[in-house]
Order: structure tokens, then sequence, then C-alpha cells
């Protein structure tokens, strides 16, 4: 499922399969595994070519950007979490997290930035290495990094597919945490059925399509649903 989470965002659309997100919503969006995590994940942040009927970011079709403008809109509108974390090995934990902003030639509001750390508990770990941090630490310092700027979405693929199952929790827990505190907009991709419960919304693919959507999903209830999907 992919989940979407959200509160100070405009609406965020992906007309393929047409569905909105609402701020301060969180949609899940769930299919097979060979299809579902990197198509939903993709096109919304525009990584790749989007999908006919076009896809909105608020008021922006992101379909109708050149190159240079979605590369400004994904730096500037859009956060991400990956599974991998993909922090750099020689930074700090600190380092990491402003790393978009050194990228951007932007300065951090460092009130965000210290309200980001305290809410992603990693106050004490600033001046830690990626190496020198648990997995689950790894991933919360990404979930900083996505948030620090301020984004109007963030997506999360797979955000706790290379965590044990108490890190995971404790990921997905912050998340929920950072949607209902701040009014975060977050779509996340994953293909669990407890991740999937932690959002106000889980949206079913198949094939690249929209077959379903639940409100107020509990594991069971989506577990149940794939089954008969047959995913």
């Amino acid at each position: 499922p992919g989940a979407t989470a959200g509160g100070t965002a405009r609406s965020t659309r992906c007309a393929a399969s047409p569905w909105r997100c609402r701020p301060g919503r969180s949609p899940p969006s769930w299919g097979r595994p060979a299809r579902a995590s990197p198509r939903s994940c993709a096109a919304p942040p525009v990584s790749t070519a989007p999908p006919p009927g076009g896809v909105f970011l608020g008021d922006t079709e992101i379909s109708r950007l050149r190159e240079h403008k979605l590369t400004l809109l994904r730096r500037e509108r859009i956060g991400f979490v990956f599974q991998s974390f993909n922090l750099v090995p020689s930074l700090t934990a600190k380092d990491n997290i402003l790393l978009p902003f050194r990228l951007a030639g932007k300065r951090p509001d460092r009130d965000w930035m210290r309200d980001v750390v305290h809410r992603t508990g990693l106050t004490e770990r600033l001046g830690h290495r990626p190496a020198e941090l648990s997995g689950g630490q790894q991933q919360r310092v990404a979930v900083a990094r996505a948030l620090v700027t301020r984004p109007e979405v963030v997506f999360a693929d797979e955000p706790t597919g290379a965590l044990d199952l108490s890190s995971g929790q404790d990921v997905l827990r912050l998340l929920r945490d950072v949607v209902d505190g701040t009014g975060q907009t977050l779509i996340m991709v994953t293909h669990d059925p407890g991740a999937a419960a932690y959002a106000d919304r889980v949206l079913f693919l198949a094939d690249g399509t929209l077959v379903d959507a639940m409100e107020n999903p509990t594991p069971q209830r989506v577990a149940d649903r794939m089954a008969r999907m047959g995913a």
C-alpha cells in the first residue's frame, strides 16, 4: 500500500487512475511487489515520465514542466524517504539532514531544524556518521532530511523494508506522529499490512491501475483485501 498523510500541502492528484490526496490525510498504495512500489512512488515525484492524464501538485501540473522546473520542484516541494536510507557515509547526521540546503545554496530555518531533530529523536546523534548509527536511527536521519525543507508532500518508498520489526515500528510511529503533529502530507508505498494500517487511507493497485480504496485501515482488513487480489 502507499500511505498518504498530511496537512499543510494543497491537494495532490494522480490522474493516471484518478485520485486526490488531501492535506492532513495518509493514503497508502498497495500492489504486487514487482509493480506497485516503483511505479506508484515514481510517478508522483516525477522521477520517471508521468502517466497519461497528468500529475498535479497543488495547482502545478507536473506533466507539463520542463526538466529544469522538475528538478526545482523535486528539490523544493517534495521530500523523499528511501528504503536504503541514501545517506552520505562521510557526513554526520546533522550534515546529512542539511544536505538539501547545501545543494540548493540556501540557509535552513534553524528553529524548524531543531523541531525536526527533536521530533525524530536525533538530538544526541547529530555528530554521528551513518556507520555509527543503527538502521532505525539512519532512517530517522533520512526522515529528518525529508522534512527539514518543509516540502508540500513526502514520498516514502518501503521506509521500513530494511529494518527489523522493532525499528520499523518506531519509524512508522514517527511518521504518524509527524503527520499528526505538523500536518505534513505523506504518501507511503508498502507491501506490509501493518505499515499500511498507520495511514488514514489505503489505495490498492493492480497492474498499475487503482482498483480499490480503504478508509481507516487495520492490518487484518488490508491483508484480507490483498489476499482477494492474489498479491
